[in-house]
């Protein structure tokens, strides 16, 4: 398996190619500088959850695009091979199950969170609606003047296309599937 900052890599290139974006006007449509996306093109950057999603905003891509993987006819996929994203120190792991590409519309997170971190989502790609399934620990999702606060076997279903925030309230870690579906 490919560490996911060569996947990183080679998919914003790409995407980039393909929309003849240069990187000043990629800079300029994510808000990241042209230094660091050279060198998370070049394989040795490693960009935060916040700075790959600034970038797929900014091309207007799902997420799951930049983290994509080519597909095989079957994949059987162990937390222990995968290079997780990661959030303040580790405070929070996002690992990649199954990144979304042309013939599924959708991508599978599975999302650890300490005790007490919270983090704020950007609007996701128009129309994206988010599935979360918690497996242990307790999640405050704020959706606008909502909040929601969600326990060990309970899913909420929302659109992801506005700003959002996720809350670990408990005093254990937050475990979470993420499911994106991207219309």
């Amino acid at each position: 398996m490919d560490n996911i900052n060569d996947i990183v890599s080679r998919n914003i290139r790409s995407a980039r190619q393909e929309r003849k974006l240069s990187l000043e006007e990629l800079s300029r449509l994510s808000g990241i500088s042209k230094s660091m996306l050279v060198q998370i093109e070049k394989g040795t950057g490693n960009p935060s959850l916040s700075t790959l999603w600034k970038i797929a905003n900014g091309m207007k891509l799902p997420f799951s695009q930049l983290i994509a993987q080519p597909q095989a006819p079957y994949k059987i996929v162990r937390l222990s091979d995968i290079d997780p994203i990661t959030e303040e120190s580790g405070k929070l792991k996002n690992y990649v199950l199954f990144p979304d590409n042309e013939d599924q519309r959708f991508s599978i997170y599975y999302i650890e969170v300490v005790p007490g971190y919270g983090w704020a989502s950007e609007a996701h790609v128009r129309e994206t609606v988010e599935y979360i399934t918690i497996f242990s620990g307790e999640l405050e999702l704020g959706l606008g003047d909502k909040t929601f606060r969600l326990k060990a076997g309970e899913s909420i279903r929302f659109k992801g296309d506005v700003k959002h925030s996720y809350r670990n309230t408990g005093d254990m870690p937050l475990v979470f599937h993420n499911i994106l579906y991207n219309p």
